[in-house]
């Protein structure tokens, strides 16, 4: 009598793909393959994230990612997508806007990464890089190992990222096309010249890498101002000098500059900057 070989139906709702992503993830780990799985929908949600935080980059069968991918997709729908277009322009094709920057359909984001630059494995933590990493997918961290593990190979075996020096990657199941990543200056004690300096950097040369590249739209993030402790109110003013001294030098090069905030305070300074 002929086997017939059983198919396992591929999840079509996002409660589907979500139940099933949490089980492919336990499975994937040794630590956490015996997790215990929530029941309601946030606690999957929760322990989905987790998962792929503190997951290691590595490859995973193309069903899962398929599915992820979907799911990703989906969860960016439902968070609703920001185009430019909906963004006003205060002047010289500088914006600000305030929210989730994993939610702009813009040529480039800008990530604030670490020198390791393979994004954050705390789970559930609130930075930038962790939600960047979280909404592109598995597929984000596999890249920028790659690309480390290429310098390793030139540089040597304990090389990590210089700051101000920016990486370009896909942005995969974010809106954005590409993710620009950029190790910001760390204040340890107090802000000098030299940090000033390495902050405007990293604008500089985020903006460089987009015309090298063809990229007209760029959503930056408040580089260095979270755990880097760079004072927001700085940080701001040497931003927008930065961008507009080298809009100046490259006119028609970029259609739009975004300045995306999260905190209420830092829009203050943005809005004052571009006055």
């Amino acid at each position: 009598m002929e086997t017939k070989e059983r198919i396992t139906p591929e999840p079509v709702t996002q409660e589907q793909r979500l139940s099933f992503l949490v089980e492919a993830f336990k499975a994937d780990s040794n630590e956490y393959r015996d997790l215990p799985t929530p029941r309601d929908t946030a606690g999957r949600q929760r322990v989905l994230r987790s998962l792929m935080n503190v997951r290691m980059p590595g490859e995973l069968p193309e069903a899962v990612l398929r599915v992820q991918d979907d799911y990703l997709q989906g969860h960016a729908r439902e968070k609703g997508i920001v185009s430019p277009n909906d963004i006003p322009v205060i002047r010289d094709g500088l914006s600000i806007w305030q929210g989730d920057i994993t939610r702009l359909s813009v040529d480039a984001v800008v990530n604030a990464a670490n020198s390791q630059m393979l994004g954050c494995f705390v789970p559930m933590h609130t930075c930038i890089d962790n939600c960047i990493h979280t909404f592109a997918g598995i597929q984000l961290r596999a890249a920028c190992f790659r690309q480390m593990e290429a310098m390793r190979r030139r540089y040597g075996p304990d090389y990590e990222q210089p700051t101000s020096v920016p990486m370009l990657t896909d942005a995969y199941n974010l809106p954005a096309k590409k993710v620009i990543h950029v190790v910001g200056p760390i204040v340890e004690k107090e802000l000098t010249p030299a940090l000033e300096q390495a902050l405007s950097d990293c604008y500089t040369n985020t903006l460089d890498l987009c015309l090298q590249n063809g990229l007209r739209s760029v959503a930056f993030c408040c580089i260095s101002t979270g755990v880097f402790r760079f004072p927001g109110r700085r940080a701001a003013e040497i931003a927008v000098n930065t961008v507009n001294e080298w809009m100046l030098k490259h006119p028609g090069a970029m259609d739009r500059v975004i300045f995306n905030v999260f905190r209420d305070e830092d829009k203050e300074y943005y809005e004052q900057e571009l006055r």
